[in-house]
Formats: structure tokens, C-alpha cells, sequence
């Protein structure tokens, strides 16, 4: 694609996003002069990322965080995302949902499968914690399906026709029966991405962490795991991906500090309401002390140890996110405090994350 158009912005952070550091100073020279003349918002910011990413791996990092924020501004300016909507609703959460809440909820299962949604934010480590559960006999590995997203947007358009109503209002609302249709229409959907006949398959999209009470309406049996990630260490890699719209608080160091800081919160109170109802895993222990990380995931999902798990780099299946070669190879610390070179240049995030900026890396 570069080869016929130069100027092709998601051609370059196609390369620019490879673990390797491919990009040289030709690229460079070509890239520098493709944005002179960029007049398209969908090749000019793409194309500041990709740039990022070859002068970051120079070690020219003020220049390379200039273009990361540029290319940010200009995906911020199109997408114009309101991060006090998702607090919000996470603020009405804390306070509707009590336990009272909880127990309320429907308890019998739908179907005979058990989906386990990994909730948590992009970068946390969430696609290595799916390769690493994938790899154990009793459990596949079914990736991003965009369906939870999909029924609750749908749900809520037919809530809203009689009025406005939040999303806690609609969900306790939902009546026990349309509750295990919506259930058995998102287990449909889901086995047309199945291939093996286990009674676990893990499901993968980091926007159902705020979808936790809607999947646990519909789905009693689910489980779900959070994988959390150091505050800068996952909030700067959010801010030097050149994502889609659907992470669309990454784009500003300020908005996805805040969303950092409201799932920290929304798990929280989950915790206290619904004890148990989340396991929650480290990633730097993960990386430390996978068989320990690991051995207790199983045990809350009640599975024996399986030593496959620890041989997840050799799990053959296709993986669409960013961590693609991350999972290729063994264990290692490669993602751990890639924001400290830019440090100068993050307080915005820091006064954002507050107490959680100073998490050990």
C-alpha cells in the first residue's frame, strides 16, 4: 500500500505496530514529508503515530510524544468523547446498586455453556490472560465478540421509548424471562464463533467492564476476571495506539486517565456489594508468578491446574489485537514502565490518576 501511496497512513502503523523495530530513517524522511502534504484527518493521525513509534524506538522521545499528542488531538477533535457520561453512570451504579441489588438477580443459568468475559481496560494485559486461560483443555478462547454491546444498545432503545431511563433503571427493570431471552440470544450468537465443544469460552472486549451488571442480569452462570495493569504503564499504552473510535477515551491522557480511575472504581464496588462475583488478577504478578496468577483464576473458575497454560505462546489460533506477538513468545517485562521516558511530559495523567500514578512498576 505504501509502495502505490505513501501518504497511507494505516499502511505505516500496520509496520509501525510490529514488536520489532523495523522503521529506519528512510521511513522517517518519507513519513515526515507525507504529513507536509496530509489533508485527511484518517491518514495525518495514523500517520503521527506510526512516526511516534520509529522515533520512540531512536530514543528522540520529546519529538516522538509531540507527534503521539498531535496524532491524539486530532483523533480527539473527530470523535468528540465526553468522559463525564461514563462517570456518570458509574457514579448512579455505586449508589442504586446494593447488595439488595444483587440478590435480586436471576441465579439459575441459561444454557448449559459458561462464558467468561475478561473485563478490563484495553492494554491491561487482557489478550495475554486469554491465551494463557485459552490454553487449558476445558476452556476456549473466543476473542472480541461485539454482542453484549450490541443487545444492550438494542435493550435500551426499546426502554427509552417510554421515557428516559438509565441503564441500572432499564436493568432492573428487566423482567426475569426477557432477561434469559437476551441471554440465550447472546449464547446463539457467540457459538457461531465456537469450534470446540467446551463448557467455558472465554469472551474478550475490554468496553464490557462497564457491562458487568447487564451480562450478570442476562447470564447468571458468567464469570469474570479483571486484569489491571499499573496506572501509567496502561493509560500511556492506550495513548500511543492509534485505535478505532471504540476506545475512544485514549485519545486524550486527561480522558483515559479517567477511565482508569472509574473502572478502578466500578470494581470497587462490585467488590463490596458482590463479593467474589470478580476475580481480579495483577499483571505484574502475572508476569512474576504466572502459576500462582493462573492457579487461582482456575479455582475461581473451579478447573484443575493444567501445565499447557504456561505454554501459551504455543496456542494456535488467530489473535486480532495489538498483543498479537506479545502472545507468540514466553513470558517477559517488555510492557512494564514504557512511560518513564516520558515522564516530564504527564502530569496531566498523574493529576488525573492521582494516588493510583504512584502504583510500583
Amino acid at each position: 500500500a505504501i509502495a502505490i501511496d505513501d501518504g497511507t497512513g494505516d499502511a505505516w502503523w500496520g509496520l509501525a505496530s510490529i514488536k520489532q523495530r523495523i522503521l529506519g530513517d528512510d521511513d522517517i524522511a518519507t513519513m515526515k514529508a507525507a504529513l507536509e502534504i496530509a489533508i485527511d484527518e484518517r491518514n495525518e493521525a495514523p500517520l503521527h503515530f506510526s512516526l511516534a513509534r520509529a522515533l520512540h524506538d531512536k530514543g528522540e522521545f520529546e519529538t516522538a510524544f509531540q507527534h503521539y499528542e498531535e496524532g491524539n488531538r486530532l483523533r480527539a477533535k473527530s470523535i468528540g468523547y465526553d468522559a463525564r457520561e461514563l462517570r456518570a453512570e458509574v457514579d448512579e451504579i455505586a449508589d442504586e446498586v446494593d447488595t439488595g441489588y444483587i440478590v435480586n438477580l436471576p441465579t439459575a443459568g441459561v444454557g448449559d455453556a459458561i462464558p467468561v468475559f475478561i473485563v478490563s481496560l484495553p492494554r491491561s494485559g487482557s489478550t495475554l490472560l486469554e491465551q494463557m486461560l485459552g490454553s487449558h483443555s476445558a476452556i476456549e478462547p473466543a476473542g472480541e465478540l461485539p454482542y453484549i454491546p450490541a443487545i444492550l444498545r438494542g435493550f435500551m432503545e426499546m426502554a427509552t421509548r417510554r421515557g428516559k431511563v438509565t441503564v441500572p433503571q432499564a436493568i432492573r427493570a428487566l423482567s426475569p424471562e426477557q432477561a434469559a431471552r437476551f441471554g440465550q440470544d447472546y449464547l446463539q450468537r457467540a457459538a457461531l464463533h465456537r469450534t470446540q465443544d467446551t463448557r467455558f469460552f472465554i469472551h474478550k472486549l475490554p468496553h464490557n467492564w462497564s457491562n458487568i451488571l447487564f451480562i450478570r442480569k442476562i447470564l447468571p452462570q458468567a464469570r469474570f476476571i479483571d486484569i489491571r495493569r499499573p496506572a501509567m504503564d496502561c493509560c500511556f499504552s492506550n495513548f500511543t495506539q492509534s485505535f478505532s473510535s471504540a476506545h475512544a477515551a485514549s485519545f486524550s491522557l486527561e480522558d483515559v486517565g479517567q477511565c482508569y480511575v472509574d473502572n478502578v472504581r466500578l470494581h470497587a464496588h462490585f467488590d463490596t456489594v458482590a463479593p467474589g462475583m470478580v476475580d481480579h488478577v495483577d499483571y505484574r504478578r502475572l508476569i512474576e508468578d504466572p502459576r500462582a496468577q493462573i492457579g487461582d483464576v482456575l479455582e475461581y473458575l473451579g478447573l484443575e491446574w493444567e501445565d499447557g497454560v504456561l505454554d501459551f505462546h504455543r496456542l494456535d489460533r488467530v489473535v486480532r489485537t495489538p498483543s498479537s506477538e506479545q502472545v507468540r513468545r514466553p513470558l517477559n517485562r517488555e510492557g512494564m514502565a514504557v512511560w518513564k521516558p516520558y515522564s516530564q511530559w504527564l502530569d496531566p495523567l498523574r493529576d488525573v490518576l492521582g494516588k493510583l500514578a504512584d502504583q510500583r512498576d
